[in-house]
């Protein structure tokens, strides 16, 4: 999806955290997270959102719920 919006290709990551997608990737369910904007230094001083990225990341956004809602739910998961 993101290669039809004209977007960088995506990349996963395994980080620390509190996010509730860790409990769903802990037992092995592949989970979306950090669909926010994309930027830096998060909970810090220096944290900062990039402008520029927010319009391909809304799109990228609005693509996932638009396939879940199409009833799409299978996707190719590097």
């Amino acid at each position: 999806m993101a290669a039809e919006l004209g977007l960088k290709p995506l990349t996963g990551t395994a980080v620390g955290g509190a996010s509730d997608g860790n409990y769903t990737a802990g037992v092995g369910c592949p989970t979306l997270d950090g669909l926010g904007a994309v930027g830096g230094g998060a909970h810090a001083d220096h944290e900062h959102v990039i402008v520029a990225e927010m319009p391909g990341r809304t799109a990228l956004l609005n693509g996932l719920v638009q396939a879940v809602l199409s009833g799409h739910t299978t996707f190719n998961v590097n």
